[in-house]
């Protein structure tokens, strides 16, 4: 649906007048506004239902790559102190202290422990944070560490395949975990950390944030009223604008780690050069200046990656290799390629989403966030209980990227378009029933690389009203298709709908709008200081008390469905989950079920034994 201006207005204007109403959230509304609450002060505490706490949660972060870098962006020093970071990339290490200067998006989200703690430089940040190459390293030293700044928690940013190997081992050293999404790796991971969490008494949150985003916590207000009727049909999309040459999965690396790099090869050593060469300019002013000298360190720091290919010393730390950290040199043949693909160690670790080894594909790390949106509104329809997909059909293609580097050579295992369908029961499905069977309601799914029209967001549509949320920072609603009507809530009797009225409901669209003014949370710190509540306030992670609302369990589903979808699109056929698939206690995974080897089934059967 592509909308005008003026309908865009109006579709947030019908939000904002339904959520202020009397009938949902006014009273809430009125409270946050009252208190002029915003994230990081105290909105999150309101809408989820957490306090303060008397004093941080002494955290570790292992790996401080980009999406680490988010979080660490978003930390509320109230509710988390950094004590100690592990990250095996110079460019890594660099961006945690300073943050991003790449871009001014890239800045506002990923603002450095430095800036984020008020530290007066690098010297200073360094005197409260520990730094460690690899996260084993960090395990063993701050082991048997004693005094008031041992690390209690730890945030894993680390790529995919490392989740679950570093909580299930910061778990069995005692210290709670918030790992990023997409779970684990596999099924098999997955119901392994959700067993040493139990086993261990740990908090083990997973970080999909829209469960802690405002837009969303009303949307599911929405869907429990009534309001919207019954929800039938979801559509949801992630597209970006990816293509060679300028794709944000395959970063440029140093010059020296390969030979031919296709258009990347010497990009950064270019944008240095230029950079310093703007830095003779006699006209640039002080303010220019600065903003130029960030972005050199910046590139430097990028370009010293290069020291993983031997080894060596970096701005006082010793790194190791690539290949002594655990990544690969590899020659690959993918999907039939003509040609061979030859993949140093440090390519794998600074390209880590682009191979199966090391990563899931589209759907771990973009699908996985919007089938839990998706999640999260079909469960508001059945009382607010996770429901999982009946069925799953799929296809996955190769469109944008199949020969960066010459004619029929591939350089990645993920693909670049996947297009998903699921069905879900509604309420009242019955499979033994023939109309019962019917009542289900639909998820479409799809994300692209090559043309970002229509950016990401997903659709809802029901009997009453059409609810669109957009980059999880705002919130349309319509009655049904009227995109031209403004609409205020009607009761009759314990019944809501959306009724239009010419006036719309301006004092209830007015609260509705002081309450969620200005820059929206994506749920990041929310869900940061939820965790950080839940490990002071519940520090044996008993599930009677305070616990994250991405627990193990709820994580656990989330993976079952990405991670079946990529089966479902390799095979080119419909899969029916089995629900044994999401029961942690449970040895039944997809991998396994669909194996072709003994080996392979063994593999992705859960196993704790391979953490001894």
């Amino acid at each position: 649906m592509h909308l005008t201006t003026e309908q865009r207005n109006l579709g947030k204007e019908n939000f904002f007048a339904v959520i202020g109403s009397d009938a949902l959230q006014r009273n809430l509304l009125k409270e946050i506004n009252k208190d002029e609450l915003t994230s990081g002060k105290g909105l999150g505490a309101k809408v989820f239902g957490y306090g303060t706490i008397d004093k941080p949660v002494r955290v570790a972060v292992l790996g401080t790559g980009d999406e680490a870098n988010v979080l660490i962006g978003a930390v509320n020093p109230k509710y988390v102190q950094v004590v100690a970071i592990a990250d095996i990339r110079p460019f890594n290490q660099y961006r945690a202290f300073h943050g991003d200067s790449s871009s001014p998006t890239a800045a506002a989200l990923r603002t450095g422990l430095i800036k984020k703690y008020g530290w007066k430089d690098e010297a200073e940040a360094r005197k409260h944070v520990r730094v460690y190459g690899d996260y084993k390293e960090l395990l063993a030293a701050e082991k048997d560490r004693q005094g008031e700044d041992t690390v209690e928690a730890v945030i894993i940013g680390l790529p995919l395949f490392l989740h679950a190997s570093a909580a299930i081992a910061a778990m069995k050293q005692g210290w709670h975990v918030l790992t990023e999404k997409l779970m684990a790796h596999s099924v098999a991971n997955c119901k392994e950390m959700a067993r040493a969490a139990l086993q261990y008494k740990k908090h083990c949150a997973i970080g999909h944030q829209r469960h802690y985003n405002v837009l969303y916590a009303h949307a599911v207000k929405l869907l429990q009223s009534g309001v919207l009727g019954d929800l039938h049909y979801i559509r949801a999309q992630w597209h970006r604008n990816n293509r060679p040459g300028a794709d944000s999965w395959k970063q440029p690396m140093p010059k020296g780690v390969k030979d031919d790099d296709g258009a990347l090869t010497g990009r950064l050593e270019k944008v240095l050069a230029s950079n310093e060469k703007k830095l003779t300019s006699p006209k640039i002013s002080p303010d220019e200046k600065a903003k130029i000298e960030t972005q050199i360190a910046q590139t430097k720091a990028q370009i010293a990656d290069e020291i993983l290919m031997k080894g060596g010393e970096y701005n006082g730390f010793k790194f190791k290799t690539a290949k002594d950290y655990g990544y690969e040199d590899a020659k690959l043949k993918i999907d039939g390629s003509a040609n061979e693909y030859d993949r140093p160690a440090l390519e794998e670790l600074i390209r880590w989403r682009l191979f199966d080894r090391t990563s899931a594909g589209l759907m771990a790390e973009l699908g996985s966030h919007q089938l839990d949106a998706a999640s999260i509104f079909i469960a508001a329809m059945h009382g607010g209980k996770k429901q999982y997909p009946l069925t799953v059909s799929a296809t996955a293609t190769r469109t944008i990227f199949p020969n960066d580097l010459g004619e029929g050579t591939i350089d990645r295992d993920a693909d670049d378009h996947i297009h998903c369908v699921f069905d879900y029961a509604a309420p009242g499905y019955n499979k033994d029933d023939t109309l019962g069977k019917q009542k289900k309601i639909t998820v479409a799914y799809s994300s692209i690389n090559g043309n970002g029209f229509g950016g990401y967001g997903e659709t809802v549509f029901a009997t009453k009203g059409t609810l669109l949320i957009e980059t999880e920072k705002e919130a349309l609603l319509y009655e049904r298709n009227q995109v031209e009507k403004k609409v205020k809530v009607a009761q009759k009797g314990k019944v809501l709908s959306l009724a239009a009225n010419d006036e719309g409901d301006p004092l209830s669209a007015a609260i509705g709008l002081q309450a969620t003014f200005g820059d929206v949370s994506r749920g990041y710190c929310e869900q940061i200081e939820h965790w950080a509540f839940c490990v002071r306030n519940n520090p044996e992670a008993d599930h009677s008390k305070a616990m994250p609302k991405c627990y193990p369990e709820i994580a656990l589903a989330d993976a079952v469905i990405a991670l079946t979808t990529n089966i479902a699109a390799k095979k080119g056929e419909t899969v029916e989950f089995d629900p044994a698939w999401f029961d942690a206690a449970k040895d039944a995974t997809p991998e396994a079920a669909f194996a072709e080897t003994d080996d392979l089934k063994k593999h992705y059967t859960p196993n704790m034994g391979r953490y001894a």
